[in-house]
């Protein structure tokens, strides 16, 4: 396993991060399944942990506060706010109201009093910056996070945040945790030259694209994968934007084939090789897939494996934009860009 430090924390974490949004009812993960999951990762050294209230409802950080008993300074912990946590229309966002309440009940579900790494889920336009930032300052100096960071905001936002910081005298955005893997590079082309220049930690999500890169996914061949019975428009082939990404995976094992490597290593390694990323968040739903994974943990891609990559899908480019929750609506709805 290799480490690199979290932005300018000063913490060091693995390039691998244990994501937990399938622990519980998404992924129909029991405790016994979790806590095997945890040993596993934690053996590997991964030594990084990241959940979200929303992930099954709060049953998420309740599976990891529970495997993690015992050994929580072992682990960097980190777990984020802001989608809805039932049908109370105050029970989501970033405001100073929600964020103390949805952090005081985090806790309680980790079984801890602090965590590492407080994340906002997702830019929340209700609520302005300096709201936001204000209750997250005061969250940290009171000792109940350690840092805290951003999550899937577009790049604009992200530089609005921190001039709001600098006006303000806050604490500024440590962290960033967008989505990104070979067949969604948009964040190349905004985000990650923002995070770079601000010396932010990167925690990239998705980097198998909901499965695309697992190497379950090919040709003549039925998607068969949990997620993809969960979410079957994303894989339906006669979608043009799933065929594309289907040419591509195609395109994409030929390469893994000849360098001797699996999808999931040409993926990851893919991912941790940007100067930008910090670590890449696998999100197993069973000990197998994490098995899989941690095949990853030490893959370091060669240039001519890299510009391969390139060939077949440009930097920059997102061969599914329609679901990136951080895509500006203009780009996606042709009345937002056209006057009336």
């Amino acid at each position: 396993m290799q480490y690199r430090t979290l932005g300018r924390t000063g913490v060091q974490v693995s390039t691998l991060v244990l994501g937990a949004m399938n622990f519980g009812a998404i992924g129909r993960t029991t405790q016994d399944d979790a806590t095997a999951i945890v040993d596993a990762a934690l053996e590997a050294g991964i030594n990084l942990i990241d959940t979200a209230d929303m992930y099954s409802q709060g049953e998420s950080e309740e599976l990891v506060g529970r495997a993690i008993k015992g050994r929580r300074d072992d682990v960097v912990l980190a777990t984020k706010a802001n989608e809805p946590m039932g049908d109370e229309r105050n029970h989501r966002g970033s405001s100073r109201r929600w964020l103390h309440t949805a952090l005081d009940d985090s806790l309680r579900r980790l079984g801890t009093d602090h965590v590492d790494l407080y994340q906002i889920h997702r830019w929340d336009p209700r609520t302005s910056d300096e709201e936001t930032l204000s209750a997250l300052t005061d969250l940290q100096r009171a000792g109940k996070i350690r840092s805290f960071g951003s999550s899937t905001f577009p790049a604009y936002r992200i530089v609005q945040a921190h001039h709001a910081a600098a006006e303000n005298s806050l604490r500024k955005y440590a962290t960033e945790q967008p989505s990104y893997s070979i067949l969604q590079r948009g964040i190349e082309a905004d985000v990650l030259p923002v995070t770079q220049e601000y010396g932010m930690g990167v925690l990239a999500w998705s980097p198998l694209a909901s499965g695309w890169l697992s190497g379950a996914v090919r040709a003549g061949q039925p998607a068969t994968s949990h997620r993809a019975s969960l979410m079957p428009q994303r894989f339906d082939t006669s979608i043009p934007a799933n065929q594309r990404r289907m040419d591509a995976v195609e395109q994409l094992a030929k390469v893994a084939d000849q360098a001797g490597l699996t999808m999931i290593q040409l993926a990851l390694g893919f991912v941790t090789a940007h100067p930008g990323v910090t670590s890449a968040i696998v999100g197993p739903r069973t000990l197998d897939h994490l098995r899989g994974q941690l095949e990853a943990a030490d893959t370091v891609l060669g240039a001519d494996v890299l510009d391969a990559i390139d060939a077949i899908v440009a930097p920059g480019l997102d061969l599914a934009p329609h679901e990136k929750f951080a895509t500006p609506p203009a780009l996606l709805d042709p009345s937002l860009r056209r006057r009336p």
